[in-house]
């Protein structure tokens, strides 16, 4: 076509990635808070872009989200990205939106597993990269190493040259500044302020280009809801224009689907807020609202001129858990959401704006499996459906095994591990016991070692904790899925038994105290029980059947009410984390809005021993 390709220069889109804890949120408060998006007066959280509560507990982020920055003149678009390696989906498809990216990158800890993975995905897409060194303002940081490394990541990731051409800043989000060279903080004129991070980012990405006379097409990369006007998308305008109340087409991505909608609502990004607005051209990332149906990687386009434009692929799911209705003794009494409907329909609504997820159906209504990219993917999923009021049973995660050429093929992660010099045995050797393979050690840092493995996902599986015991809280473990190899063979992960409830009742303190010589409790008096359950953790490799509602007797030699001289061992406290690691291939995690319970499969004692020993007949 003879249509001019117009540069829109007053517009900049940028994506933050890192490693997860290397600062970026906290970078984002320092250019909001400089750029005068808040009132003087206006009382403002710290990492405002993490805006759900299991982020705010978990200090990370979960769920990719759009600003924008007035500079002068200039609207900077800024998506801000998760940095743990589950919600690699979150970042690849925003990337979609961007010309460029701020690679943040720990001043003391340097590249780690997420930051390779991530850069890697950039660099594909061609993206041009600005470095900033966050963090200098830690004791321990060593700046111009870490420099090294990240160049050292660039090649080794494949990086052409103009990418290798990257500006280096120096930044503490903590303290709101960044510079470009190290000497300036040396001679004692530290900069207060972000400006030149902004500077560099106006100078050195691209502006967006694109034709702005031609039919609309706009990528959606994301979904927002609002309980006013429902559905709302989120994508960048790849050509035209797009004005409130156009008729338009929706392309589907997966099903070459067409439908014919009216933008009801236009928004861009202002600040923190979505600021309505009446048209938008090439290069603006948008919100449109109005059509209910529309998904993450549809295409939105002029009607009349159906275009679908290809959307990024997203690396399959690793890691798959049977989620199913909950049918414990002790169902419905918690929850609002308990019925095989309530889960199905839940289940598919994640799906729709959770697309690194999959979902299948199974032969039974009551049971459906669930497909994500790692075990803290698939468990916020759950805590977040318990916070909304579903009642449900998850079963252990397993690893999904393929075939590849006619071998079995299974998910390996690469992890990063920094642990006291004196835990670098004990940690070798455990994680030799899980097939693991140590492919890089460096020297001794301040007392740390840092090791690199090769591992199979599945024999990360419960280790995290046994991670932590071992090291006594002084590791430190980051992985990242590297591909899929061949299979490693049997890997045995629970090396100890179980506590199991023989009666339902309510825990008592004389029955409790029995128990606790068998094992360590995950209950305390006063808890209510049912058959089956499962009451505590047993050292040896068996499974234990406790009598934990057991009352002393009345005699007419003592009073049944001598419990106080009893003295119960504190409970362990176990997160719905650390569940998911326990919990073995006979068992459930019931999850509900108020409790986390482990169960048996199977409740009652007597079947469980016919099933074992029909087991080892079988032998």
């Amino acid at each position: 076509m003879a249509n001019k390709i117009s540069q829109i220069t007053n517009l900049r889109n940028v994506a933050i990635i890192a490693h997860v804890d290397h600062g970026k949120t906290t970078l984002v408060d320092a250019m909001l808070q400089q750029s005068g998006v808040f009132r003087e007066n206006e009382v403002v959280v710290e990492q405002v872009m993490d805006s759900n509560d299991l982020e705010r507990e978990r200090g990370i982020t979960i769920l990719a989200k759009n600003t924008a920055i007035i500079f002068g003149d200039l609207r900077i678009n800024v998506v801000d990205t998760p940095g743990h390696a589950d919600f690699g989906g979150e970042v690849e498809r925003v990337l979609k939106m961007v010309d460029g990216v701020l690679l943040v990158v720990d001043a003391y800890d340097g590249p780690m597993p997420q930051t390779r993975f991530v850069l890697r995905k950039a660099l594909e897409m061609k993206l041009t990269p600005v470095v900033v060194i966050n963090k200098i303002d830690r004791p321990d940081a060593r700046a111009m190493e870490v420099v090294d490394m990240v160049l050292e990541l660039f090649i080794e990731l494949g990086a052409d040259d103009d990418q290798l051409d990257f500006p280096i800043l120096y930044a503490s989000g903590k303290d709101g500044y960044a510079v470009l060279d190290l000497k300036d903080l040396e001679n004692g004129s530290e900069s207060a302020d972000c400006l030149p991070l902004l500077e560099t980012i106006r100078d050195h990405v691209p502006c967006p280009t694109g034709y702005t006379d031609e039919p609309l097409q706009l990528l959606v990369s994301n979904i927002d809801y609002d309980n006013y006007i429902g559905r709302i998308a989120v994508g960048r305008i790849e050509r035209g224009s797009i004005k409130q109340a156009q008729q338009v087409t929706v392309c589907g991505y997966d099903d070459q689907s067409q439908q014919n909608a009216r933008i009801v609502k236009l928004f861009r990004y202002e600040g923190l807020k979505r600021s309505e607005v009446s048209e938008s051209s090439v290069g603006e990332i948008v919100c449109v609202a109005g059509i209910p149906e529309i998904n993450i990687g549809d295409t939105i386009c002029a009607q009349g001129y159906p275009e679908p434009l290809p959307f990024v692929s997203i690396d399959e799911p690793t890691i798959a858990m049977t989620f199913s209705v909950n049918n414990s003794p002790f169902a419905g009494k918690e929850g609002k959401f308990v019925t095989s409907r309530h889960l199905r329909d839940r289940l598919i609504k994640e799906m729709e704006t959770n697309v690194s997820m999959r979902l299948e159906e199974t032969d039974t209504t009551e049971a459906f499996i669930v497909k994500g990219r790692g075990e803290l993917h698939l468990s916020i999923l759950i805590e977040t459906m318990r916070r909304e009021g579903y009642e449900l049973q998850v079963s252990k995660p397993e690893v999904i095994v393929k075939e590849l050429d006619g071998e079995k093929v299974e998910p390996v992660e690469l992890v990063l591990i920094d642990v006291p010099e004196e835990y670098v045995g004990v940690v070798i050797e455990k994680l030799g016991q899980r097939k693991a393979e140590l492919i890089n050690m460096l020297p001794p840092e301040k007392g740390y070692t840092r090791m690199e493995f090769r591992i199979p996902s599945r024999g990360l599986i419960g280790y995290r904790s046994e991670f932590l015991t071992d090291t006594k809280g002084n590791g430190i473990m980051n992985s990242v899925i590297s591909g899929f190899e061949p299979w490693k063979g049997d890997i045995e992960t629970r090396q100890h038994g179980v506590l199991v409830a023989w009666e339902s009742g309510e825990a008592v303190t004389y029955g409790l105290y029995n128990a606790q010589e068998r094992g360590s409790l995950f209950i305390s008096a006063g808890t209510p029980v049912y058959e089956g359950m499962v009451v505590g953790r047993n050292p040896k490799n068996d499974d234990i059947v406790v009598n934990v509602c057991k009352r002393k007797h009345v005699t007419n030699m003592r009073a049944s009410g001598a419990d106080d001289s009893l003295r119960l061992v504190p409970p362990i406290q176990m997160s719905l984390e650390q569940f998911l690691e326990f919990v073995s291939d006979d068992e459930l995690i019931e999850v509900t809005p108020q409790s986390i319970r482990l169960r048996k499969k199977i409740l009652q004692a007597d079947q469980r021993a016919r099933i074992k020993s029909k087991k080892q007949q079988g032998k």
